[in-house]
């Protein structure tokens, strides 16, 4: 079940901002502001600007390097082109072995990245703060000696085009998000190309492309380092010396410059495009949108809040709320040179398209030509300061939002200065802004449908422009050195001691266990509220009570409806999720220190006195319902589903945890009334606070909000075995000839979260498939390229959980990876695990660890798990350790008895006619059956009858 069909789909869809509706509110709620971003600037002689943002009270350091080199600075004929050359920069340098960086990351409890936007590309690590130097030094290699040869070209770009089937061909609005709307937002500017390029244009890439692009764009003088977390400030001055001082600006520098504006539309037009997954249509409007770093880019952030965040905007209101829709979205896409507006809806398939486009076209000429109330302008306001809050509540948040700011503005204080900006709008300049930007005049309407994938359809009729063409690469190209020869990375520096955080426990006379902790200094905090009641406790005829209890509960209370809590949370800056998964149900709040009380009293409504409305239910059951029809048609989504069942059978853990189409429609709202007022006992209740609040505050809060909730029924008890027995292996296929890629999935039963050989599993699972130094990464992407990433992981249940290896590919491969999963499998069992490796994966899993310990919404996550789980709070502190107590004897023997092929179960998502014989010579015994009306409420898939 979906609450959001656009977010399931994918995060390019998530640009849009709040929305809400009161009159009486001011500018700001009193006393919510985000405190500015500290740091220290200056400037290499070679042109390398430095930013440091000290932080004394994180163990981390966060080395960021931006080069202001992005997606429109791909070559004629080259989309896709900035994207993969920063995959190709990761790999090699004179002194770095392929991939030698993710073990100088991971290996010392640190983790890295990169990533291309429309105007940078940025690569960056967080480490452990005495590995600073070293993290340094791999940034001076990348910049100075980067190896770019035939291998590494080779094997990323084969890299890439999965990565495009995962996140474009693969999901039901991929191509949407990724291709057709900016073919259509721009017409001249190069970021009209899709930032993660074409089958057809990395086909055609070379070598000496790749060359040629980074002698044009890549130097310190278009870069800027920027170092946040726990360091001296001399010393980083220092090592930025010794490390960067000596690198010579570009040889033959390129103008970054674009000079070439979009110019106005003067006519609308419209398209409809197709595509072969398409679940549900969408019908909207796309608009061209000023540059990053005008106050209109400003203003229409805040409309789009106004008119498509949360439960109160306009959008929602008249779409969604009326079952027209079952979801929308406005959102403004700024770049440095600029940008787009676009708002659409995804169509209830009982409703009329042209209604819903309609419909959406009203609202918007309402916002045009109407005005907006001040309580409609201080949520938005709100809710963007609390966006902002949440980013800065790390160093590494810090550093990112000044990072993404400073890129398409040239201004390091840009991200400080659009919030006071935000806090600077008026209602006129609503008005204004949106008279001029959303013009019907300069439109171009879309639809979005099933259908043969057609890019004629869609494309925009202004002919693509003739973009530069980059001088051939001069030169030879760098090597590898040979052993003995190569550089050693600098050793780690002096361990950086950190307080961790006092955690204060409480129990309330009603029997409600309070956990608290300050976790930091922003202003910001989150309150977790961990009752009974998870999906092992639905029936399979209802599957999916659980979760419609938690994720209805904030449509009506005792004394507050639907509106009044979405307009109430929003005004505040608050955001409220809940979930219900196998064995428990989570409620999460996080808002402004300054507004957590009156937040906290809406979320206390909710907890205790849920109503479930006939009519938010029937709505909301029905936008599950055909939510469900999006997860269907994703590959991955869907594998998952049928993983889960067949791993645990009839079981109460096997059931659909969103439910099926079936079950939803037989829940009542006397099943989920019954649900709440059996399940959600105050004697059970458990409740974690953290961040930027102390902890006798926080306490404080916890009593005044639940301290007096009782109830008269009985605790619940918990379901007994929900995983049930072990079910024999299978190997099961999903035959789904349009999908854009295969979904593999290889499982096998492990163990509850209180077994003795959970550490043992936990770090025999991070040899396996922990992150992208765990072996599967290494076989299946690192040295075959056959996915984008290639990952495995348990969960954390009361009864036996499933460990699972997972990973997305072409088709045509899904049988290699499968066997490559078992092959793996079996040299865990087989092969020793020495005590150089295990202390390895003990800090890669540790740092991960203590990095999520350091938001409030990290910390609540790991404790509130533990809590569930039976286990103390103090447990969390004791994580290392625990690890550092397993043997490779211990993990072996885990690994040998757990994670053993012949037990293993297989699940394929995908075209079947491109793989099964292959797949029959591995697995003969294989169970092919169609996703077109796939019955996914018991083991057989309804297929016995």
């Amino acid at each position: 079940m979906l609450k959001s069909v656009l977010a399931a789909s994918a995060a390019v869809l998530a640009f849009a901002t709040p929305a809400f509706a009161q009159d009486d509110a001011p500018d700001l709620e009193p006393g919510l502001s985000a405190p500015e971003i500290d740091f220290t600037e200056w400037t290499l002689d070679n042109g390398l600007r430095v930013i440091a943002i000290q932080d004394e009270g994180t163990a981390t350091v966060t080395t960021s390097l931006w080069y202001e080199v992005g997606s429109k600075h791909d070559p004629e004929g080259r989309s896709g082109f900035a994207h993969l050359f920063e995959h190709i920069l990761s790999r090699k340098t004179e002194n770095m072995p392929y991939n030698m960086i993710y073990g100088l990351t991971a290996d010392v409890g640190g983790t890295r990245n990169a990533s291309t936007g429309s105007d940078r590309t940025n690569y960056y690590e967080t480490v452990p703060a005495e590995y600073l130097e070293t993290m340094l030094w791999t940034h001076r290699e990348r910049m100075l000696k980067p190896v770019i040869d035939q291998q590494v070209f080779d094997s990323e770009r084969e890299v890439v085009k999965e990565e495009l089937r995962q996140r474009v061909l693969a999901p039901p609005y991929g191509r949407l998000q990724r291709f057709v709307i900016a073919e259509n937002a721009y017409d001249v500017l190069p970021q009209r190309r899709p930032g993660i390029g074409s089958i057809e244009d990395l086909n055609s890439a070379t070598l000496d492309d790749a060359r040629a692009f980074h002698q044009a764009y890549y130097g310190p003088d278009t870069a800027t380092l920027i170092v946040a977390g726990n360091f001296e400030m001399d010393n980083l001055r220092g090592l930025v010396d010794e490390y960067f001082a000596d690198i010579p600006r570009r040889a033959d520098p390129i103008d970054l410059t674009i000079d070439t504006r979009e110019p106005e539309r003067t006519s609308p037009r419209s398209f409809v495009a197709t595509a072969p997954n398409v679940p549900l249509p969408v019908a909207g409007s796309i608009w061209k949108g000023p540059e990053a770093d005008s106050m209109d880019s400003v203003v229409l952030d805040v409309i789009s809040a106004i008119m498509a965040r949360g439960q109160n905007s306009r959008l929602y209101e008249a779409l969604v709320r009326t079952g027209k829709a079952v979801d929308s979205a406005m959102f403004s896409a700024a770049s440095e040179e600029g940008g787009y507006v676009a708002s659409f809806a995804i169509t209830n398939p009982m409703a009329d398209a042209d209604e819903v486009d309609a419909l959406l076209k009203a609202e918007l000429e309402k916002l045009r030509t109407g005005t907006v109330s001040a309580a409609e302008l201080a949520e938005a306001k709100s809710e963007l300061f609390s966006d902002s809050l949440r980013r800065r509540e790390t160093a590494r948040g810090r550093a990112f939002e000044l990072g993404e700011a400073l890129v398409s503005t040239g201004n390091p204080r840009a991200a400080d200065d659009r919030l006071a900006a935000i806090a600077a709008v008026t209602v006129e300049d609503v008005q204004r802004v949106a008279a001029k930007w959303l013009d019907p005049q300069a439109r171009v309407d879309m639809r979005y449908v099933a259908g043969e994938e057609d890019p004629s359809a869609y494309a925009n009729p202004a002919p693509m422009p003739t973009f530069r063409s980059l001088p051939e690469a001069t030169g030879e190209p760098l090597s590898v050195l040979p052993d003995g020869e190569r550089q050693a990375p600098p050793a780690a520096g002096t361990r950086t001691a950190v307080d961790a955080p006092e955690i204060v426990e409480q129990t309330l006379s009603n029997g409600i266990e309070v956990v608290a902790a300050q976790t930091g200094d922003v202003p910001i905090a989150t309150m977790t509220v961990l009752v009974p009641g998870g999906a092992s406790t639905d029936s399979r005829e209802k599957a999916g009570v659980a979760q419609f209890a938690a994720q209805l509960a904030d449509q009506g209370t005792a004394d507050m409806s639907a509106q009044e809590i979405a307009a109430r949370l929003e005004s505040l800056g608050a955001s409220l999720s809940a979930n219900a998964g196998r064995d428990g149900t989570f409620f999460s709040l996080t808002a402004p220190v300054a507004n957590f009380e009156a937040a906290g009293e809406v979320l206390s409504g909710i907890v205790r006195s849920a109503q479930y409305p006939q009519a938010e239910l029937d709505r909301e059951r029905k936008r599950a319902i055909d939510g469900l029809l999006v997860e269907m048609k994703d590959p991955g989504e869907l594998a998952g589903k049928v993983a889960s069942l067949v791993m645990y059978g009839d079981a109460p853990y096997g059931s659909q945890s969103g439910g099926t189409s079936e079950s939803l429609a037989a829940i009542t709202r006397e099943d989920l009334i019954e649900h709440r007022q059996t399940w959600w006992h105050p004697s059970e209740t458990k409740i974690i606070v953290s961040g930027g609040i102390a902890p006798a505050q926080a306490t404080g809060l916890a009593q005044s909000l639940f301290g007096d909730w009782t109830v008269g029924a009985p605790a619940p008890t918990p379901p007994a075995n929900p995983a049930g027995d072990a079910q024999p292996v299978r190997t099961v296929v999903i035959d789904m000839p349009e999908a854009g890629q295969a979904a593999v999935y290889a499982a096998v039963r492990a163990i509850p979260r209180d077994d003795e050989r959970y550490y043992a599993l936990e770090l025999a699972n991070a040899v396996l498939g922990g992150g992208s130094s765990g072996r599967l990464f290494e076989e299946i992407r690192t040295k075959r390229s056959l996915s984008y990433g290639a990952y495995s992981g348990f969960a954390d249940r009361a009864d036996d959980a499933v460990l699972a290896a997972s990973a997305q590919t072409k088709n045509e491969t899904a049988d290699e990876v499968a066997q490559i999963f078992l092959d793996e499998f079996a040299r865990l069992g087989t092969e020793p695990l020495d005590e150089a490796l295990l202390d390895r994966r003990r800090l890669y899993l540790g740092g991960s660890y203590a990095r999520s310990l350091e938001s409030s919404s990290g910390f609540n996550g790991i404790v509130a798990g533990l809590m569930q789980q039976g286990l103390e709070p103090a447990e969390a502190a004791r994580y290392a350790d625990r690890l550092a107590q397993v043997t490779p004897r211990d993990a072996g023997a885990a690994a040998q008895e757990l994670v053993d092929p012949d037990k293993a179960t297989i699940v394929i998502v995908g075209n079947a006619a491109a793989f099964i014989d292959d797949l029959r010579a591995i697995r003969p015994d294989v169970e092919v059956i169609p996703a077109e009306g796939l019955d996914l409420s018991s083991a057989d898939f309804g297929l016995e009858d």
